[in-house]
């Protein structure tokens, strides 16, 4: 496979949705991402067939294949010192070792860093965690809705005053993915050094360093005003002094969402757009000033003319509108989205279709290929590791692989 990462080597250690997301990332870029399973159980992750209401039936699982195409996959039995073994042979050719385990497995496996970097010193060592690797929970394992979603404070921030408990994540694997591309981006960047100067790196993310980092802005200010940020209430228009920023409902129950930050310079554009040029003279709205202190004012005309129409119909007069603006899409909307298309964000794997990892490269999408079937590559892999058969038949009667 083409991409910048052609000829790079990954071999993957990790169960759920975080770490391998990175793989897949990586696999995204070019790499040849092998992905170690349990011999007989393979990733768990591969048991999960329903998330919420959806019910996924048949050999091509979503709930697999979004963290996993593009990758080899091989059996292995790391308790066993035949099976050990092969994996320190995986790693003497590999340029990245990804893992999830936690401190004690890694030791326990015989996968930690001074395990690996013993067979390739050069090797980058890539580890993704739910707390990092430091402090007393360093070992202490943790999901999404853990680490990412409760602890890093993006729930407790999204979530209004008189609402019992929290609003949940938008969709499964919400943070994981977020922190497996962090983590791609860590372990590009030590092989970017690695090749300029040989030396290599242990590379370090966790699904609470990437929640803070997702609530960066509002974090600073809060710290900066002694005040936790709170959500406002919902269904509210938006900004209190802004009426070009925030929602507004049209007639066919949708919504459209406004972000023009500086009103004076969008609202007679707007006026034009909705056919109501007698707004652009009217003293209330004549400049930024004035439309801040008559937002509510402006808000409610508003309010009033786009509930007039439907969506689609406001898409169609808002595609020359100047000032930023969105329709709000639910997650099956948004694939009849031409700019998601047009920039194909949205790519055929195998049987079904895929959300591209978001970076491209020469202005060009990744080729997704669909993830692999349990143990599919394990002789493939072996034999290119120059096992011979007689080999790979002792391996398999002893159980280390599968």
């Amino acid at each position: 496979m083409s991409g910048p990462l052609a000829g790079i080597k990954v071999l993957e250690v990790a169960m759920y949705g975080f770490v391998p997301s990175a793989g897949a990332v990586l696999a995204d870029w070019g790499a040849d991402v092998i992905k170690v399973e349990h011999a007989i159980t393979g990733d768990p992750q591969r048991g999960l067939r329903q998330v919420g209401r959806f019910k996924v039936e048949g050999d091509a699982n979503p709930n697999v294949e979004h963290a996993n195409r593009g990758k080899r996959s091989i059996g292995i039995d790391m308790s066993t010192p035949s099976g050990r073994e092969v994996i320190h042979d995986l790693a003497r050719t590999a340029d990245v070792f990804l893992t999830s385990f936690l401190p004690g497995a890694r030791t326990k496996f015989g996968i930690d860093v001074d395990d690996i970097r013993a067979v390739n010193p050069s090797i980058v060592y890539a580890r993704g965690s739910a707390l990092g690797p430091r402090g007393v929970e360093s070992d202490r394992g943790g999901y999404d809705m853990t680490a990412f979603w409760c602890r890093a404070g993006i729930a407790a921030s999204l979530t209004p005053e008189g609402i019992e408990g929290m609003i949940n994540p938008p969709g499964p694997a919400f943070g994981d993915t977020i922190s497996g591309t962090n983590l791609a981006g860590g372990i590009a960047a030590a092989l970017l050094k690695r090749e300029r100067t040989g030396e290599t790196s242990v590379v370090d993310v966790s699904l609470l360093g990437s929640g803070l980092w997702s609530m960066g802005h509002g974090i600073a200010l809060s710290a900066h005003v002694g005040e936790p940020l709170s959500a406002p209430a919902p269904g509210v228009h938006g900004a209190p002094t802004n009426p070009l920023s925030g929602l507004y409902a049209t007639s066919d129950g949708r919504y459209l969402s406004f972000v023009m930050l500086q009103p004076g310079k969008f609202w007679a554009d707007v006026c034009r757009h909705i056919d109501r040029p007698d707004l652009i003279e009217d003293p209330r709205f004549a400049d930024a000033a004035q439309l801040s202190a008559n937002t509510a004012d402006a808000v409610a005309i508003l309010r009033e003319v786009i509930g007039a129409r439907p969506l689609a119909e406001w898409t169609e007069r808002f595609a020359t509108l100047a000032g930023p603006w969105a329709p709000v899409q639910d997650t099956r909307q948004l694939g009849n989205d031409a700019q998601v298309r047009a920039n194909e964000y949205l790519l055929p794997a195998g049987e079904l279709e895929l959300v591209s990892s978001p970076v491209q490269f020469d202005v060009g999408a990744p080729e997704l290929r669909p993830g692999p079937a349990f143990a599919a590559h394990t002789e493939e892999v072996l034999l290119e590791l120059g096992l011979d058969w007689d080999r790979i038949i002792e391996l398999k009667t002893a159980g280390a692989i599968s």
